[in-house]
């Protein structure tokens, strides 16, 4: 970033060297020609101030809504505008080549007007092309992404999906502090939670009613900001492809559970905050050798066996351990298993 007392200073410069230049066209005042006041000293001293005050708001904050703006734009978009403007300013040169002949004004006027004129559409065209150069340039929007819609995402809005409503952690998530930012629900996802909870499956019924009682939840914690956008969805369209839409427009990450729509909002370069990812991260680390004293709750698939579970859900096999069903009992952990459904911890009684 630009040294503001530089600023100042170019600034007080270029503005005294002004009011020096336009001193001579202050009219005359007396009778016989001269001027009353040396008006080119005087707009120069009071070019000084002014230069230093306003070149800084002239400067600064244009550079860095500018730089933010542009953080803001997929990568592919500014490619693909570059491209278009690219492309009108060839065609321009073309089209102004028989102008060059002409006299007066119309010589370099003409095609000064094609190249803007044609500059500006192929930026424009370009930029609403930028979804097939994403698909060409995937890390672009990645990079990109990461760079601005983030930053600006985890400051601002964030979308929230109908799993992660059902999921009910999403509560405790925004009670503990460390979600920050509004919670925006479109109406459509409040239609589908409707839906569900009116189902005739009662497994879908009762997931519905949770996700609303969730919901219900986040509105009266005082913590939580949560607004309820009035956004439909029109018919043919998706929940999903809608959702990711509106993260795209809004510059926005979504908070679900649904892999699925996590792998297809990562495509599409909008930043995604999965719950359970989240979970996995925060589960304790615990390595083969480590001693610890569970609680054996039920038997195990394998003759013998008991199952515990630790605070964070992570399942607890112990050989042997039927024995010791509804007490707790020291373990020694003799392998960790990472499978898709979660870690599974297998254990042995101490000092086996």
């Amino acid at each position: 970033m630009f040294d503001v007392w530089a600023l100042r200073i170019i600034g007080a410069g270029g503005f005294g060297v002004l009011g020096w230049r336009l001193g001579p066209y202050v009219p005359e005042f007396s009778s016989d020609g001269k001027q009353l006041l040396p008006w080119g000293i005087m707009l120069a001293l009071a070019g000084v101030p002014v230069g230093a005050l306003v070149t800084p708001y002239l400067v600064v904050r244009p550079w860095r809504k500018g730089v933010n703006y542009l953080n803001a734009v997929p990568g592919s978009t500014l490619l693909s505008a570059a491209l278009g403007a690219l492309l009108g300013l060839i065609f321009a040169a073309l089209i102004s080549i028989p102008f060059y002949t002409l006299n007066g004004w119309m010589a370099w006027g003409v095609p000064i007007i094609v190249s803007v004129t044609l500059g500006l559409t192929g930026l424009t065209l370009g930029g609403v092309r930028g979804r097939d150069v994403q698909a060409v340039f995937p890390s672009l929007e990645h990079t990109n992404h990461t760079n601005g819609v983030a930053k600006e995402g985890r400051n601002g809005k964030i979308l929230v999906d109908t799993s992660v409503i059902i999921d009910g952690r999403i509560a405790d998530l925004t009670g503990t502090g460390f979600l920050e930012g509004t919670l925006v629900v479109p109406r459509f996802i409040l239609d589908e939670l409707r839906h569900i909870a009116d189902s005739s499956d009662p497994l879908r019924r009762n997931r519905g009613r949770r996700g609303l009682e969730v919901l219900g939840r986040l509105r009266r914690d005082e913590k939580v900001t949560l607004d309820v956008m009035d956004v439909g969805i029109s018919n043919g369209d998706e929940v999903d492809s809608m959702l990711v839409q509106m993260a795209r427009s809004m510059k926005a990450p979504i908070l679900t559970t649904d892999y699925n729509l996590n792998r297809v909002a990562e495509f599409q370069g909008v930043q995604v905050l999965n719950v359970n990812e989240l979970a996995n991260a925060l589960k304790a680390i615990v390595l083969p050798g480590e001693e610890m004293r569970v609680n054996i709750v039920q038997e195990g698939k394998e003759m013998g066996q008991g199952v515990a579970y630790l605070d964070d859900g992570t399942m607890v096999v112990v050989e042997g351990g039927k024995r010791y069903i509804n007490a707790f009992h020291d373990v020694t952990v003799t392998r960790v298993l990472q499978t898709a459904a979660g870690r599974i911890i297998f254990a042995q009684s101490k000092g086996n």
